[in-house]
């Protein structure tokens, strides 16, 4: 008998089968970030040993989940990718993005942060209904790894534009202070007094940035 199986016939259980496994969903948040090297995983997810990824790798190949892809010269290396059926998973995904920012406060001592991880609240919290016709660029940074994205608003919501776009202000900040801007919590001009913030266009743009996300975020 699998160890693993609830021995339930329920879509639900087999999906907690799946997923369920300890470090599986975050193995999925870094490869909805992009195709990833086995080293790059292990480096973005500290704590996690190479056996238990490699574990869970397999595990989540022999499902369907995840797929590997040899990279043409010079890179020369292996990379972790979603399949089709990994990426259906984006809307769960996302649903638990948004019911986790319930829960989360400031990072704690020892916490690790990859700025691109905020793509994942952007596409969870950005308004589907009309929202401020801005144009950000927002560039969080967490030691000397640093993220660039670009989001505008409009008639027909919030929208992260993954080409070259003319912004109105571009904003370089730790992770925690673009958060704070994103959900317009604390004062702006403290935000933006802080000695690690760097900020180039129209600085009182910023003020609509909150109107380009859910009112929940």
């Amino acid at each position: 008998m699998d160890p693993f199986r609830y021995q339930q016939f329920c879509p639900l259980a087999r999906a907690a089968e799946i997923l369920g496994h300890r470090w599986v969903i975050l193995i999925l948040r870094e490869l909805f970030v992009g195709p990833q090297r086995f080293s790059d995983l292990r480096r973005r997810l500290p704590g996690l040993s190479s056996s238990v990824l490699t574990d869970r790798l397999v595990g989540l190949e022999q499902h369907g989940v995840v797929g590997r892809r040899e990279l043409a010269p010079p890179a020369a290396a292996t990379v972790y990718e979603l399949t089709d059926d990994g990426r259906a998973l984006e809307p769960a995904l996302l649903a638990l993005t948004r019911w986790g920012t319930r829960h989360l406060t400031s990072p704690a001592p020892g916490d690790h942060v990859e700025p691109d991880w905020l793509g994942m609240a952007i596409n969870a919290f950005a308004r589907t209904g009309p929202s401020p016709a801005r144009r950000f660029e927002l560039r969080p940074y967490e030691g000397d790894r640093e993220a660039v994205m670009r989001i505008c608003g409009g008639p027909d919501g919030t929208q992260w534009i993954r080409d070259d776009l003319a912004v109105e202000v571009s904003v370089r900040a730790p992770v925690p202070i673009i958060i704070q801007m994103m959900r317009g919590v604390g004062s702006l001009e403290t935000l933006l007094a802080a000695a690690d913030v760097q900020v180039e266009g129209d600085v009182e743009r910023l003020s609509d940035l909150p109107g380009l996300f859910e009112a929940d975020f």
